[in-house]
């Protein structure tokens, strides 16, 4: 089984709304170059699940909060919350830290992939 999200990046501009599932997931983001800048989820509470919580962070990019492009690559998942924390352990053991977006946001607890 692999962990790590390998789906092929997509550019978050270039994606229309109705190409994004309303439905729970994880989600990363990357910079142009590839490299994870933001790793998140779309829970019970985001209104159109996936579609919502990407859209915002294409307004975000589009409002020029991010430089440069925003890639992006998702995976519908019901278990969100444990994928999410699964996703953000594998990337602190694969690069030494939590990504720069999630540096404030992380879960408390976050255990450790050896």
């Amino acid at each position: 089984m692999q962990l790590r999200l390998t789906k092929p990046w997509r550019d978050l501009a270039a994606v229309s709304s109705r190409e994004l599932p309303g439905q729970l997931g994880v989600y990363q983001l990357a910079n142009a170059a590839g490299e994870v800048v933001y790793i998140g989820y779309a829970g019970g509470r985001e209104l159109f699940g996936l579609r919502s919580a990407l859209e915002r962070h294409r307004d975000l990019a589009a409002a020029g909060v991010a430089n440069g492009e925003v890639l992006f690559r998702y995976e519908v998942n019901m278990q969100y919350q444990s994928r999410y924390r699964e996703l953000l352990m594998l990337h602190k053991a694969d690069n030494g830290a939590l990504p720069i977006g999630n540096l404030d946001d992380h879960p408390v607890h976050l255990g450790r992939i050896g």
